[in-house]
């Protein structure tokens, strides 16, 4: 149930109008979702890319059945599948834009999102590095991380989108136990797990190799775990990546802490791409995402799987039900 009584209201922002999320919203309208599903996209675009003639969103702040419907935002554009258009860029943020909104004005009750292209949009002249830092700036949110969930893990990043050379400099002892405490608090409050077990990682191969391989587990990782601990968290040594990716040791955790992006999402999307599901954590609002791109090599095909999309969906709701 919605925290306004009825069913929850979910937002789906369609994303990049050349990639696949246009078509895999389909997939929402017969998955029997126990939501009001409203796709936040351009109703001509999904029409043409889908063959379905959407209802529009009536609004109002109770869904009394399930059913989906979209919120008209017209393209900047016309769109063709595969080719990305800088001048669609605004419509694309537009999409993100209303979403968000609509979730802290307590239109929606959660937000899920389809796969934007962050270089097509950069190409048009706006600094965009992804959903996560966009929806941190426009909620004024002071620190999000990012949380994959996935083939029996949950794997949170100290550090997103930044270039592997400039790694090491961004994970300081403040941000690191800034992502410690959001990840600590969101799988209470989110996810209701009363006393979170999480598993951190090492930075450097073996862990630093005790100050051989870098110095990051000793100077900066182990003081923030050591300090977080005597608050009453329950986290690991710095452990290294290589070995901690294995059912016996992640058995004993609820989450793990990579230190960069390419270091833990890897293994979560061999484990389960094509269900995982991208969790905000630290907003004021849910939000959820598919855990690819924009696959624009079969966009219009009608060979993307919407498995991802639905999955994230269905966590939007459990989670806006979890608030109620």
């Amino acid at each position: 149930m919605s925290a306004r009584g009825g069913l929850p209201t979910i937002a789906v922002t369609a994303g990049e109008p050349a990639g696949v999320g246009p078509e895999i919203c389909t997939a929402l309208k017969t998955a029997a979702l126990p939501a009001r599903i409203v796709v936040i996209a351009d109703r001509a675009l999904l029409r043409a890319r889908t063959g379905f003639a959407w209802p529009d969103f009536a609004g109002g702040c109770t869904a009394t059945e399930a059913g989906i419907c979209v919120l008209h935002v017209p393209l900047a554009a016309p769109s063709i599948a595969g080719n990305l258009d800088p001048a669609n860029s605004t419509y694309v943020l537009r999409t993100l834009g209303i979403a968000c909104d609509g979730c802290t004005d307590k239109l929606f009750d959660a937000m899920a999102t389809a796969p934007v292209h962050k270089g097509v949009i950069n190409d048009a002249g706006v600094a965009f590095t992804g959903h996560t830092e966009f929806l941190e700036e426009r909620t004024r949110s002071s620190h999000v991380v990012m949380m994959l969930a996935g083939g029996g893990m949950r794997v949170a990043l100290a550090t997103t989108h930044v270039a592997l050379k400039d790694v090491a400099a961004s994970i300081t002892r403040e941000s690191l136990r800034q992502t410690l405490r959001v990840l600590h608090h969101d799988l209470r409050t989110k996810f209701g797990i009363a006393a979170p077990r999480i598993a951190v990682a090492g930075l450097n191969p073996h862990a630093g190799e005790s100050g051989h391989m870098g110095r990051e587990e000793i100077d900066v990782i182990a003081p923030v775990i050591a300090a977080l601990r005597s608050e009453g968290m329950h986290l690991s040594d710095p452990l290294p990546a290589d070995t901690l990716f294995n059912p016996e040791r992640l058995k004993h955790y609820d989450a793990v802490l990579a230190m960069y992006h390419d270091q833990g999402l890897p293994v979560l999307k061999y484990a389960s791409f094509g269900a995982g599901v991208n969790i905000t954590l630290g907003l004021p609002i849910i939000r959820t995402s598919v855990d690819h791109g924009t696959a624009l090599d079969i966009a219009g095909t009608g060979k993307a799987d919407a498995g991802s999309l639905i999955e994230a969906v269905k966590l939007a709701i459990v989670l806006a039900n979890s608030r109620a």
